[in-house]
């Protein structure tokens, strides 16, 4: 996979996107950053900035092969209220690209009808936004080009299935012997 984003709103949950982003990048995968708000400096919802790679503008939408939403109440609110960013959601998941999302932020996927007729799972309190698909209440679901993980204390199990799917089981182990798990 060449292109996989990682999408930055202002109070993104901090744990569930730098634990995503590093695992990938140990695992070799090409991963970028994504402001999607109007700085390249984000801050989390632990008031922990980061400087992304790039802006919303200078991702390569169209060419994506993974599209990764870090939780946060606020990370997803931002999120849901960019229209540009949902709409290239709903395209990757129409052409069978990977939709990933974590905590809060499958709600953002499922208010948009992305997870229809899907299995995913959601951060407690969120179901009701999850429209027309079923709820698991699992860690990590993933149901053909959608994975799901359900809150902070799951960040590295689904870190791993977005590694899997990125580069393959062999570089997941390899990558847990690294970190010593």
């Amino acid at each position: 996979m060449k292109n996989i984003y990682v999408f930055l709103g202002e109070g993104f949950e901090t744990i569930e996107a730098l634990t995503a982003i590093d695992v990938l990048r140990r695992g070799g995968a090409d991963v970028k950053t994504v402001s999607i708000m109007n700085d390249i400096r984000v801050l989390s919802s632990h008031n922990v900035e980061i400087k992304a790679d790039i802006m919303l503008d200078e991702a390569d939408l169209e060419n994506s092969d993974m599209m990764i939403l870090p939780g946060g109440l606020g990370g997803t609110n931002n999120i849901k209220a960019n229209e540009k960013l949902v709409s290239a959601l709903k395209k990757q998941a129409a052409a069978g690209k990977f939709v990933c999302a974590i905590c809060a932020a499958p709600s953002a996927l499922g208010i948009n009808g992305i997870l229809k007729g899907k299995k995913a799972t959601v951060y407690p309190g969120f179901e009701n936004e999850m429209l027309e698909c079923k709820v698991t209440g699992k860690n990590v679901v993933k149901d053909g080009n959608i994975i799901t993980g359900k809150g902070p204390g799951m960040a590295l199990e689904f870190a791993f299935a977005l590694l899997e799917e990125a580069k393959g089981k062999d570089i997941v182990k390899q990558v847990k012997a690294g970190m010593l798990l």
